[in-house]
């Protein structure tokens, strides 16, 4: 099976030259196919491209692109699956170190052919203490669907991060990837998991394929504002209900719910709720076009998909 690593990155000068040279490692040790890691950058300012030109003469599978402008994780991601030649597209976050065989464990899953995506267990660094992530559970709740941390004592999910997982290629492509509608950031692994789930494949979780995962030296907090990131992730999170939902009492539920949602952001002057829901609103064209797309795969109902997760 040949693997393709997809690592996006911006301004991660300092993550490249700590974390590359243990997926190099890693990667170097695969014997079952072939291997390549591919770096995508969305138009650093530091001097990653620099960093990229070496490791690109020091490693002949290694290859990099650089994206024009700024375009966000998703087309960033989307741009090195394209180039990717592999079976299995294993993204990872600039901030992200693979442990000592974690590779494996990883793979093993995907003897099963209706596996889509296989998430790792994230050693996830965060105000100086370490929680363990990479399973997640949902359940639809006034109208939107509330994700949470999963304990990691199971293999079942309901999505597998893109910053740290694995993706059979054939049905990426078939699926489209990820949705650049949720550019720059946010909800765009949840959505693909879903839609995978939705079309009857399968997402688990790995806990054997174990990452180091340093999210506070990643590029949302070094580049957006709270109040940014807030807006963003409420314009992505009402984007993933009118993309996904298809049962009709989800539907109107939602339709109904966000009544409530608009006059309580209206009574404690929440400004980002109703830029975000203004935000979401200009794309509704697009998001037309993208579930008549996606929504022609979906074989079974958002209750079908969500239930199970809640174990």
């Amino acid at each position: 099976m040949d693997i393709s690593v997809v690592i996006p990155n911006y301004n991660g000068e300092a993550l490249l030259n700590k974390n590359l040279p243990k997926v190099i490692e890693e990667m170097s040790g695969y014997k079952e196919g072939k291997t390549e890691i591919i770096v995508v950058d969305d138009f650093s300012q530091d001097k990653s491209v620099e960093v990229l030109k070496n490791f690109k003469q020091r490693n002949p599978n290694f290859n990099f692109a650089v994206n024009r402008s700024n375009k966000g994780f998703s087309s960033t991601v989307d741009r090195g699956a394209a180039m990717a030649k592999g079976e299995v597209l294993l993204l990872l976050n600039t901030d992200v170190r693979p442990e000592e065989g974690f590779l494996q464990p990883l793979l093993e899953n995907f003897k099963d052919e209706k596996i889509f995506a296989v998430g790792c267990m994230d050693k996830s660094i965060e105000n100086g203490k370490t929680i363990l992530r990479g399973r997640g559970l949902g359940q639809w709740q006034r109208g939107f669907l509330v994700h949470r941390r999963g304990e990691v004592d199971k293999k079942n999910t309901l999505w597998v991060s893109g910053g740290s997982g694995a993706f059979r290629k054939e049905i990426w492509d078939k699926l489209g990837g990820l949705n650049e509608l949720y550019n720059p950031f946010y909800w765009e692994d949840i959505d693909l998991s879903y839609r995978a789930l939705k079309s009857g494949y399968k997402v688990v979780f790995e806990p054997k394929s174990v990452v180091i995962h340093e999210h506070e030296k990643g590029a949302i907090k070094s580049k957006y504002t709270d109040n940014q990131v807030k807006r963003i992730a409420y314009r992505n999170q009402l984007l993933f209900v009118w993309e996904n939902a298809t049962d009709f009492s989800l539907r109107l539920s939602h339709f109904v719910w966000l009544f409530y949602h608009l006059a309580r952001a209206a009574l404690s002057l929440d400004i980002n709720f109703f830029a975000g829901f203004f935000n979401a609103l200009i794309l509704l064209p697009k998001v037309i076009k993208s579930l008549s797309i996606s929504q022609k795969y979906f074989i079974l109902s958002d209750k079908e998909v969500v239930i199970p997760c809640k174990l």
